[in-house]
């Protein structure tokens, strides 16, 4: 595993490039590999604060299941399990990279390894065998090393009884439970929660710390989101982002912070085996495994947007929490204003029993909100996630606030999703998604890129004939011009995505 010159991703692991970022502490390289100590049994992230390891005690992973396959534990100073995830799984299109992030968001602990392979369109064995090749480790193996980070989540911020923690974490028995915590962490379940003060908000309530590569500017991300808030389902209110999901088992509310190295996170699950793909989303909403450090040399490389990086760095790109919901607020916003759309939305929502029917959609659109879409009351109201498939093929046409071809256009994709056949999820295929997107009638290129961007976590999505876009690209000396403009942002590869959100930042 530690040999020279395998190459994942953009990370080489060479055996002396990794000792180097090792033996620096560089936490830039936090998840991108793990460091496995022979001598002492464990596995750590680059960063760890201990001592260095001898060159002859190092081995290199490209993952926590592959290390556990050799036998080592969780190093409990740096606790690698809890490092940001590999930037190349979050962001690559291919069969490994939808995998890690099926895997993340709990599919094999729902459905099992059939249930990922049949999403995937590759049988068990093929899957098995390319998962081996690039991250040492099976499907089986990358799930359960995710269950133990779940139960030792679960375990320290929790006052559950362990056999609940074990079913939550989606073991099959509490033995495997014990065995499992035992080995990848060196001490059995009750001795990782000796000692811990626990911090319990309420049955389901969970309290946890979600760990980024700095820079993370913050205020970009929450005022993008701020923007585009709806009521009844997510809000921003003195540099805190709350919003309403529906999780595998049932709805869910999350209350996300960002506090200097990490995004201080409250999960409010209705059940407690929904805690991974809570923490999977919230992590894709902001972002939060992107290598901001690579993104911004790219776009720093090139003058008109050199100035934008070095005053603001780690501009993120927001993500979706639910590819439908994405795909509404799409089509919503096609020629309209924010608030227009903002206004569209909360009566579709109202139609569908989504929002909360108790406060006039009025009073909640309008005294509620500020101009860009700030709540200006404290927090506190229920938040639900976005409507369904299901719920908003219901809606008779009164439901829809906007043109009747628009209204079909939202169908149409309704249909789609709640009958299997487009997937607009993180794990969809992105080339299939955009095709049959397209065949959609009322769906062009600017819909079918943004979804690419914020729901389906494409990278390297560019929009030169969005308006705001153009007038950004002005304001730092391009041309507004379309075609010209997509011509010169090539030199912005492979981070395009990137830079459509800072040029959207002075529009």
């Amino acid at each position: 595993m530690g040999g020279n010159g395998r190459i994942i991703g953009d990370v080489e692991l060479d055996f002396e490039r990794c000792y180097r970022a090792v033996d620096s502490r560089d936490q830039r390289f936090d998840g991108w590999f793990y460091t496995g100590v022979t001598s002492t049994g464990i596995y750590c992230r680059p960063s760890c604060p201990a001592m260095t390891p001898k060159r002859r005690n190092v081995r290199f992973f490209p993952s926590s299941a592959a290390a556990q396959r050799a036998g080592l534990r969780a190093c409990r100073r740096c606790r690698p399990d809890a490092a940001p995830g590999s930037p190349q799984w979050d962001v690559r299109a291919d069969v490994v990279g939808r995998a890690m992030r099926l895997i993340a968001d709990g599919v094999v602990d729902r459905d099992g390894v059939p249930g990922l392979a049949a999403r995937l369109g590759y049988t068990e064995r093929h899957l098995h065998r390319m998962l081996r090749a690039e991250l040492g480790a099976g499907p089986l193996a990358l799930a359960r090393a995710q269950r133990a980070q779940t139960a030792r989540t679960l375990i320290e911020t929790t006052g559950l009884g362990l056999a609940e923690i074990a079913f939550a974490a989606g073991f099959g028995s509490v033995r495997q439970f014990n065995d499992t915590v035992r080995t990848v962490y060196g001490a059995p379940p009750s001795q990782l929660r000796t000692g811990n003060d626990l911090t319990v908000g309420g049955a389901g309530t969970v309290t946890l710390r979600l760990a980024y590569r700095p820079p993370l500017h913050a205020a970009a991300l929450l005022d993008f989101l701020a923007r585009r808030a709806l009521p009844g389902v997510d809000e921003v209110v003195d540099g805190t982002y709350r919003r309403g999901l529906r999780l595998p088992h049932g709805p869910a509310e999350v209350t996300l912070t960002p506090a200097g190295s990490h995004v201080a996170a409250t999960l409010r699950l209705t059940d407690l085996r929904d805690l991974a793909p809570a923490v999977s989303r919230c992590r894709r909403l902001f972002d939060l495994d992107a290598d901001p450090v690579a993104v911004d040399q790219t776009l720093a490389a090139d003058p008109a947007l050199a100035a934008t990086v070095a005053a603001e760095p780690g501009v993120r790109v927001p993500r979706a929490v639910d590819g439908f919901e994405m795909a509404v607020r799409a089509i919503a916003t096609q020629q309209v204003s924010l608030a227009s759309a903002r206004t569209a939305l909360v009566r579709l929502l109202a139609h569908t029993g989504a929002v909360d029917r108790g406060v006039p959609v009025a009073e909640r659109t309008s005294a509620r909100c500020d101009a860009a879409g700030r709540r200006q009351a404290s927090p506190g109201g229920v938040l639900r996630g976005f409507a369904t498939a299901e719920e908003v093929l219901r809606v008779a046409d009164e439901g829809f606030r906007m043109p009747g071809s628009r209204r079909e256009t939202i169908r149409a994709v309704a249909r789609a999703v709640a009958d299997g056949e487009l997937d607009l999820e993180s794990g969809g295929d992105r080339e299939e998604t955009a095709r049959r997107l397209t065949a959609i009638a009322g769906i062009g290129a600017w819909t079918a890129g943004y979804l690419a961007m914020r729901a389906l976590g494409d990278p390297d999505t560019f929009l030169p004939t969005d308006l705001a876009l153009r007038r950004g690209a002005a304001a730092v000396g391009l041309t507004d011009n379309p075609k010209a403009l997509d011509e010169y942002a090539v030199r912005w590869r492979p981070w395009r995505s990137y830079a459509v959100i800072r040029l959207w930042r002075p529009a």
